[in-house]
């Protein structure tokens, strides 16, 4: 997906959102090592020269409407959930930690087990449906924070994302406000075998050179952040305090 999205230059970011995500940060012939728990991994080789990444996982990301359909019963397609959410109420904010299998990077814990938080009596579907996507926000956020941390500041990379999830224009905007930066999402969004197929073409000679093939990458929409930059953090505070109760952290 990394070679799909054409994040052939260090410091550009892809995230794959599909029952689980995987964001990886391209860092170039540089191995980083993070002091975040984030992966140093190889992103992709060509011509024997390995180009280098960041790479942090997120256990449960589409699964999480799937569990809101399938589980709850809430809705009867994926695509509800956008609506949902849209209806929410304002005076209501509500968290939900979505570890069914416990919390992937930068927490790396396998015991803990989901929650949602801040319920009350005017807490109803919209609400739950809102802290579920808002939560796939939050745990992008989590992730690009420390590769931002390890890779050397503050640098704002525009954020491409693919995957079946990528469909739901809300999330997709929560995620944008979360990261205070642009997130892009290409025409093709199946990238995993974009990026598989061109390889393999590049290999026999039928595909053209890395620059040549950034070039043909098409943009269908970008979203830009919506929101203030103290509204986003204060929701992004809230989920740390969440996160750090289901942790039994102390001190947050």
């Amino acid at each position: 997906a990394t070679v799909g999205q054409a994040c052939f230059d260090p410091g550009m970011v892809k995230s794959t959102y599909g029952t689980g995500c995987f964001v990886l940060m391209n860092t170039g012939d540089k191995l980083v090592f993070s002091e975040n728990k984030m992966l140093t991994t190889i992103a992709y080789q060509i011509d024997g020269k390995p180009v280098y990444a960041l790479e942090g996982s997120i256990f449960v990301a589409g699964a999480v409407v799937q569990w809101l359909r399938d589980g709850l019963k809430m809705i009867r397609h994926a695509s509800e959930s956008k609506q949902l959410a849209e209806s929410a109420s304002d005076t209501e904010q509500v968290y939900f930690v979505p570890a069914f299998t416990g919390l992937g990077a930068p927490y790396w814990n396998a015991d803990c087990r989901g929650a949602i938080f801040g319920l009350t009596r005017n807490t109803g579907p919209a609400e739950i449906a809102r802290a579920a996507l808002e939560s796939v926000a939050f745990q992008t956020r989590d992730l690009i924070e420390a590769m931002r941390e390890d890779w050397g500041g503050s640098r704002q990379a525009v954020l491409r994302i693919d995957g079946g999830m990528v469909a739901n224009d809300w999330a997709m905007q929560a995620i944008a406000d979360q990261l205070a930066t642009s997130v892009d999402r290409p025409i093709i969004t199946e990238t995993t075998a974009l990026g598989a197929a061109y390889l393999a073409g590049l290999a026999v000679g039928l595909c053209p050179e890395p620059t040549e093939f950034a070039q043909q990458w098409l943009l269908e929409k970008r979203f830009e952040p919506s929101q203030s930059g103290d509204h986003a953090d204060a929701l992004y505070a809230g989920w740390q305090r969440a996160v750090a109760q289901l942790l039994h952290e102390p001190g947050v």
